[in-house]
């Protein structure tokens, strides 16, 4: 990748508010053309707007990431717009926090094929754009999840667990080709995403330790990342990042320490939800941020 961003083209998926919007943000901010994905074409207009006044390019589609149509619609309108991409950002997703036994086997489905199978096809679609040129950068918003898992997010935790690993199989597949791949795993953040739909669902914030990082934060991350190519960058509070470096060496202690400070506190979220009897993740007001 050259060193300078300006003048390249950015995929940014779930790319209207949370942390896609701060990551539109801040690659606009380095003059980066963009392609904005997410459900609603109304808020992807919205953000598009606030970031023209940046001076770069930018183009919206409305897209359902789970659906292969939208997908392949959305690389041939990059193609079609700016001759390519340069970068993937693959952050869309839902999230799916409920007692197993009783989460809905329509939003299982739905959560997998958001959070996991649409970020494998779209990639699956945009390498070959990138093999092309040579060159090519893509980021898998994954999340402290995959290395951590809560009570209660067993689906979320899978999928975001498969983009980790998906994301290292093909950063050691496509060395010395010119495109390469990290995983950004943040933890509960604020301003947008899941964090503040568990916040207003439970009525207060979540538990001190939980609550990881901010939209900003990851967006300079995402940065980083594209400055330093590491394979995997955790974004959280230094305590939650000694804590996974010790769970993945003592499972019994990440365990222990895991139920310690999150297990209650998703507890009563799941039972919240089972008894206002909320919406599917087919509607739910979490999709596709």
């Amino acid at each position: 990748m050259p060193n300078s961003l300006e003048g390249q083209v950015a995929l940014i998926t779930g790319g209207s508010q949370g942390i896609g919007r701060a990551v539109a943000l801040a690659l606009a901010a380095k003059g980066m053309n963009l392609v904005l994905a997410a459900r609603t074409a109304s808020t992807l207009e919205a953000t598009a707007e606030e970031l023209r006044k940046s001076g770069v390019r930018v183009v919206t589609v409305p897209t359902d990431v789970s659906k292969l149509d939208d997908l392949q619609r959305l690389v041939a309108t990059c193609i079609s717009e700016f001759g390519g991409i340069d970068v993937l950002i693959n952050n869309a997703g839902i999230e799916a926090f409920q007692s197993y036994h009783k989460i809905p086997i329509e939003k299982i489905q739905a959560t997998i094929a958001t959070n996991t199978t649409g970020t494998l096809l779209l990639t699956r679609l945009v390498i070959p754009e990138m093999l092309k040129k040579g060159r090519g950068r893509i980021i898998n918003m994954s999340s402290t999840a995959a290395l951590m898992a809560p009570p209660y997010g067993a689906t979320y935790a899978a999928t975001k667990a498969s983009l980790y690993q998906f994301s290292m199989a093909l950063r050691l597949e496509y060395k010395g080709t010119g495109i390469s791949i990290s995983a950004i795993c943040p933890g509960f953040t604020q301003d947008g995403g899941i964090y503040e739909f568990i916040k207003k669902t439970m009525g207060r914030s979540m538990p001190f330790l939980l609550r990881g990082t901010t939209a900003d934060t990851v967006a300079k991350k995402v940065l980083k990342a594209l400055r330093t190519d590491p394979p995997v960058l955790v974004v959280d509070t230094i305590g939650i990042r000694i804590a996974i470096v010790w769970a993945s060496i003592f499972p019994r202690f990440g365990e222990w320490l895991t139920h310690k400070i999150a297990f209650r506190y998703f507890r009563r979220f799941a039972t919240k939800r089972e008894e206002e009897s909320m919406p599917s993740a087919t509607s739910s007001p979490q999709k596709q941020k």
